[in-house]
């Protein structure tokens, strides 16, 4: 078994409470969910399908060159 590394980014909906997750690892690959708990069990799965795909065509998974990192940040302005 081949494990792969893929960074995942989730956002809140403007809308209403849910959530949509994307990889930019993976260009393409994204889900949503009503949670963030079920966005990331959803995003999972569209993971693998889509390295599947990849794999399948004979096509290099991507993965990460670089470490990234995200984070919040509070600023005080007067």
């Amino acid at each position: 078994m081949t494990h792969y590394s893929v960074i995942v980014a989730i956002e809140k909906e403007a809308e209403d409470e849910s959530c949509a997750a994307y990889s930019p690892t993976l260009p393409g690959c994204f889900s949503n969910g009503k949670t963030a708990e079920e966005v990331k069990r959803n995003v999972r799965d569209a993971i693998r399908l889509h390295i599947e795909s990849l794999l399948a065509h004979g096509q290099p998974v991507p993965q990460n060159e670089k470490l990234v990192l995200v984070e919040e940040v509070i600023i005080e302005v007067p």
